[in-house]
Parts: C-alpha cells; sequence; structure tokens
C-alpha cells in the first residue's frame, strides 16, 4: 500500500518542522498548514489520512474546523493538539469529530502510535464498506478451463498481480474482462480499497467528465450541489476503465494527468485535487490502430497498456465449454430450485459446436434461459436457444469476414426488431460505429422493423 499520508496544522514553524522531520523519517508524509484557511484548502487538495490540528490558530480554533473537515470527508481521523487542556475542552472536540485530544508538549514516539492505530482502523472501516458495496452476485473464476489459452492467461495474471502498474484487458465482448479485473484488484495490495467500475461507452462526454472527475455546485445547469467523482471514490483502490477505447478524445488527456501527477481537477473547481489509484482499463477494440487513426491518444494509449492481458475468445478454448458451463448449471440450479440439472451429451456436443459470438456472457445467457424454461431432467439441445442454430453455425465457416459481420449485425437487428441503440449495445460497439458499419455494408434498418398490426 502507499505511504500513509499527515496533514499538520499549527502557527508554528519551528512545530511544524520537528513534527515533520520525526514522522517524515518514520514512514509518514506530511502536509503542513499554518491556519484554518490553510487547512481547508489542504484537505480538500491533499487528501489526508489523518488530519494533526493544533487547537489555537492565528484565525480561529480547532473547533470551528472539525466540522468543515469531517464535512468534506468524514472517514478521515482528526486529532486536536493544546497547551491548554481541559476535560470540558476535550469532550467538546469530541463532539466536534476528534479521535483524539493530546495535551502538548506530546511525546513525538506517542503521536506516531496513535497515528498508526487510527490509520489501521480508519483503513477496517473503508475496507468493511468496500466489502459491503461488493456485488452480491458470484463472482465467475475468470480461469475455469484446462486449455492451454486459459493456463497462459493465468500465468500472467500472476505475475502481474502484485503489480501497480496500469493493466489494459483485451478481448472480445462477453470473453470475461471485468471479471479478470475484480480479480485483480481482489488478489492484489489494493483488495482492502474500493473497486469502482466505469464503462466508457455507456456515457457522453460529459457525462463521463462528471462521473470520473465529478464537479462543483453550479459548474453546470443542473449541477445544484457538488459531486464526489468516481476517481476519489476510488482513491486508494482501484479504477476499473471498462471499454476505455470509447472514451472520448476531449477526456482522455485528463485521464493522463492523473495518471503521470496523480492530480486532477473537478469540474468548475480551480484546485487540484490529489488521488491515488490503480487503473485497469479493458477494451474490444485494437487500441494500436485507434491510436494510429487519431481515435485514441498515442501517450495515453502507452501509459495504460504497461502490462496487456489478453482474454481468449471461448470459440478459441473450445475444450473449456464444458467444464464452464457446468460451473454455470451448478450456480443457475441453486439459485433457481434446480439443483443437480445436468446436460444431455448431445447438449453439451451443441455447446462445442456453436461459436459463441457473444462468449462467455452468451454462455450463461443461453445455459440460464433453458434451466428457467426446461421442464425438468437433463438439458437437451431443444432446450438451448442459440442466436444461431449450431449447423448455421458451421455453415458460416465458408464465408468471408465481411459476409459473417452483415449475416450477425442482420441478425442482432432482427432480434431487436430494428433498433439500433439496443442493437449496439448488444454488439458492444458504440451507436456512431453501427451506423458506419450499417451504411459500408448496405443494411437498411428499416427492413427490420415490425409493423404494429
Amino acid at each position: 500500500m502507499t505511504r500513509t499520508r499527515i496533514l499538520l496544522v499549527d502557527d508554528e514553524p519551528g512545530i511544524r518542522l520537528g513534527m515533520r522531520g520525526y514522522l517524515t523519517a518514520h514512514g509518514f508524509d506530511v502536509d503542513e498548514a499554518s491556519s484554518l484557511a490553510e487547512a481547508q484548502e489542504a484537505f480538500r487538495t491533499t487528501r489526508p489520512d489523518v488530519a494533526v490540528v493544533d487547537y489555537r490558530l492565528t484565525d480561529g480554533t480547532a473547533l470551528e474546523l472539525l466540522p468543515r473537515l469531517k464535512e468534506l470527508d468524514a472517514s478521515v481521523p482528526l486529532v486536536v493538539l493544546t497547551g491548554h487542556g481541559s476535560i470540558e475542552l476535550a469532550v467538546q472536540a469530541v463532539k466536534e469529530g476528534a479521535e483524539q485530544f493530546l495535551t502538548k508538549p506530546v511525546e513525538l514516539s506517542v503521536l506516531k502510535v496513535v497515528l498508526e492505530r487510527l490509520v489501521a482502523q480508519r483503513r477496517e472501516r473503508l475496507k468493511q464498506r468496500a466489502d459491503r458495496s461488493r456485488t452480491a452476485q458470484t463472482t465467475v473464476n475468470p480461469f475455469l478451463g484446462t486449455s492451454v489459452a486459459i493456463r497462459v492467461l493465468q500465468g500472467q495474471a500472476e505475475r502481474v498481480l502484485q503489480s501497480d502498474a496500469p493493466v489494459l484487458v483485451t478481448g472480445e465482448t462477453g470473453s470475461g474482462k471485468s471479471v479478470l479485473a475484480r480479480w485483480l484488484h481482489e488478489g492484489g495490495p489494493r483488495a482492502d480499497a474500493p473497486f469502482v467500475d466505469l464503462n466508457c461507452a455507456a456515457l457522453s462526454k460529459d457525462l463521463l467528465d462528471s462521473e470520473l472527475f465529478g464537479h462543483e455546485k453550479g459548474a453546470f445547469t443542473g449541477a445544484v450541489t457538488a459531486k464526489q467523482g468516481l476517481l476519489e471514490v476510488a482513491d486508494q483502490g482501484t479504477l476499473f476503465m471498462d471499454e476505455i477505447g470509447d472514451m472520448d478524445v476531449a477526456v482522455q488527456p485528463k485521464l493522463l494527468k492523473v495518471l503521470e501527477e496523480k492530480r486532477f481537477r473537478r469540474l468548475g473547481d480551480v484546485r487540484d485535487r490529489r488521488v491515488d489509484v490503480r487503473l485497469i482499463a479493458a477494451t474490444h477494440q485494437d487500441l494500436g490502430v485507434a491510436a494510429r487513426e487519431k481515435r485514441f491518444r498515442s501517450d495515453l494509449y502507452f501509459r495504460i497498456s504497461t502490462l496487456i492481458l489478453h482474454v481468449p475468445a471461448l470459440r478459441e478454448r473450445p475444450e473449456d465449454i464444458p467444464v464452464i458451463a457446468r460451473h454455470f448449471l451448478e450456480e443457475l440450479g441453486t439459485s433457481r430450485g434446480r439443483a443437480g440439472v445436468a446436460l444431455q451429451p448431445d447438449a453439451e456436443a451443441a455447446l462445442a459446436r456453436y461459436p459463441w459470438p457473444g462468449n462467455i456472457r452468451e454462455l450463461r445467457n443461453v445455459l440460464e434461459r433453458a434451466v428457467l424454461l426446461s421442464g425438468g431432467g437433463p438439458l437437451s439441445p431443444n432446450d438451448l436457444r442459440f442466436e444461431v442454430t449450431p449447423d448455421e453455425a458451421g455453415a458460416e465457416e465458408d464465408l468471408t469476414l465481411e459476409e459473417l459481420e452483415r449475416r450477425h449485425i442482420e441478425r442482432v437487428l432482427r432480434r431487436e426488431n430494428g433498433h439500433v441503440e439496443r442493437a449496439a449495445a448488444r454488439l458492444g460497439i458504440p451507436r456512431s460505429s453501427l451506423y458506419e458499419r450499417l451504411k459500408r455494408l448496405g443494411i437498411n434498418k428499416s427492413g427490420f422493423q415490425k409493423s404494429d398490426p
């Protein structure tokens, strides 16, 4: 984990110098402030793990400052130091949010122990909060199967697990990129901190800007209150940016600054804020090509691709399909009251023949539908409803890539009744990209729209 950051607030430079030297020598990073105004500003921008505040400052007392700091971040412990201690003052300080009230001159070794204990307690609280916020859905093992491809991926992932460098996870839509990202977080040194998931393809430029960096009150029409961005939520933890290839080019330089300087600025704010996150990005696109075509910044591409993990498509490891299918059936059978549900041999063979354009996500959907709609007993081929039949899938092996693309787009449009936005979401591409493909392939979406009877 990163070093503990302390904000030291005292109007006497000599005291700050002595405390800073001692704490720095014992592994702390120390920021300083000499007044209420400086303390509030430093707290906003440095994001300390603990703040140590002298009771009497030139422009007021700690009792005025504590509520303001708690409003900015209630999770940060506050320690008050005073040369005029009394029980009444200590009680009042605790009521205003202080975790500790120490009388000066304080033994620096005692202060160090207090700070270490408060930091440990804070991290435990944040860990518990992160645990509560995690999805209740069972996390799938990203390495199910016995194929060479998945064993190679597992070996690569284990080697980068303890690294703090950015990771770029590549692979087709539905292949399990987000599952691998969560596995990297939960097995790494930031597991006790938040894992924040952001889908770049689902947000416009303005929404992405606001979601990622947050905004101040009045930053734009409708910003009636200040909002914390996901970068701040993920501080000390992991930010997972899914489909980063769809991130607007105008937002990309801001993300690059965060990665290089660990600083960012909320919309409508004039102050930089410090943040420490590990970035895991995922994409189904070839970002190298996108960078050459100026659709993605090359400097950001080089920064996020320090470590690259490629998740193989399901059709590239057909020997893993039975293993993954049995895992899903065990999970679905338990949750749907069908414990022990299994596949007939010919149904398992049908799964192996199918090309799985939607990869693992599609496999789970097919099996879930089968479990819900089947009459009981082992699942037969008739219980499995594919996007295309296995026979059609075999016939497609002789088609060109363009013909395959045309067929798949037409198939999805037909399923979505000609609705381009829903079809683009199912295909895992932006709506604008689907329109470009429709024009290039000469597909008329109106031909797939059913009229009302």
